[in-house]
């Protein structure tokens, strides 16, 4: 992912209307066989790295983006706030609610240091579409809202166990730690936070070989199914809310999905057709469902023609433009065209504990 972020530096130049402009001039990384990539590539790096202290230290590092396992999160994302350094940090923003709660601490402490989660996933022109029926209550009542991340990369039983299959490096929410922002990111923004949940959970892979090909176990979570109670923001009326995360997943890979039903109209999405939003506009008579094929319609613009594809490297990129744009403006350019917010990632935190009480319990909890 740092990689990921260094290219989306490279492509600055595809945005038209941006104030802001990054300028990699650091990198920390265990991995020294990467250096050459950062240095060939970068000649405004002046700085490699393994020892993250001494990038903190440096004044010319304006901002940070963070990506190590989330066992690390709590004690690296505080060193960097409390360096004064601005923080694109990874989900699931702390390994658990207590280490995402002195990540909250520091950032109350210190309110000059701007903060912010990554997802890309509400960058997709139909998402954003999404969002701006919401805003115009398009939708009218809401009836039912799903959010989904189908990953299905651990398919095969024997693929090699990596940290995430680890319940100290990972964390015990398993695949909700992984995934969840990503699902809980657009429900969120648009008020729809969960009253109570009730989980299933499942870890359907318990042994995975090591590096030796010894089977070790598997530790974590495979997949999630979080059945939540939700409210209307405009009428107060529950609905449910839910929001599914799978590691194992047949037939997916990578899918992301959203969906809205409500009495005026209803509107959805999924990663496994990026082009394609569907819509449902109900005014009386036929219940019938259009298809959109939207192009290159993304909230930060470009210079890509509007009946091209966009993908996920250009999400990255409108997440990016996001993040500097809230940075340098003090506002969001829209309401969800942001990077998911401190409170919003503690939200998922409460989420996510309550899941793993009411799967312990068989009981549904209150968020």
């Amino acid at each position: 992912m740092g990689r990921e972020f260094a290219s989306a530096c490279a492509r600055w130049c595809h945005l038209t209307e941006m104030n802001a402009r990054p300028e990699l001039v650091a990198v920390c990384d265990k991995n020294p066989e990467l250096y050459g990539w950062y240095s060939g590539n970068f000649p405004s790096v002046k700085q490699i790295t393994d020892d993250y202290k001494l990038l903190l230290a440096n004044p010319d590092v304006d901002a940070v983006y963070c990506a190590v396992p989330h066992n690390l999160h709590e004690q690296l994302y505080c060193d960097i706030i409390k360096a004064g350094k601005h923080l694109l940090g990874e989900k699931p923003f702390g390994i658990d609610k207590k280490a995402n709660d002195a990540i909250s601490e520091c950032i109350r402490q210190h309110p000059k240091v701007f903060v912010r989660c990554s997802s890309e996933f509400p960058f997709f022109p139909p998402m954003q579409r999404l969002g701006e029926m919401i805003g115009t209550d398009a939708f009218g009542e809401i009836v039912e809202v799903n959010s989904g991340f189908l990953h299905s990369s651990d398919l095969n039983p024997d693929k090699p166990i990596n940290w995430k299959r680890i319940i100290n490096l990972n964390g015990e929410y398993g695949c909700m730690g992984d995934l969840g922002i990503h699902t809980c990111h657009f429900p969120f923004r648009a008020g729809w936070f969960p009253k109570n949940v009730r989980a299933i959970l499942s870890k359907h892979v318990k042994h995975r070989p090591d590096k030796t090909g010894k089977p070790v176990p598997c530790e974590t979570w495979d997949n999630a199914t979080l059945l939540c109670e939700s409210a209307d923001t405009r009428t107060g009326n529950s609905f449910p809310l839910t929001i599914k995360t799978q590691r194992i997943a047949p037939g997916e890979t990578d899918t992301w999905y959203f969906e809205v039903k409500g009495m005026r109209g209803c509107g959805r999405w999924s990663s496994k057709n990026p082009r394609l939003l569907e819509i449902l506009e109900y005014k009386g008579g036929v219940q019938a469902w259009q298809q959109i094929d939207m192009g290159w319609e993304a909230a930060f613009k470009g210079i890509t023609g509007g009946i091209f594809e966009f993908g996920f490297t250009d999400s990255i990129l409108q997440m990016w433009a996001a993040f500097l744009y809230e940075m340098t403006e003090g506002k969001p350019k829209s309401k969800f065209s942001a990077c998911v917010t401190p409170d919003e990632a503690a939200m998922s935190h409460r989420l996510f504990t309550a899941a793993l009480k009411s799967w312990k319990k068989s009981t549904v909890e209150t968020v």
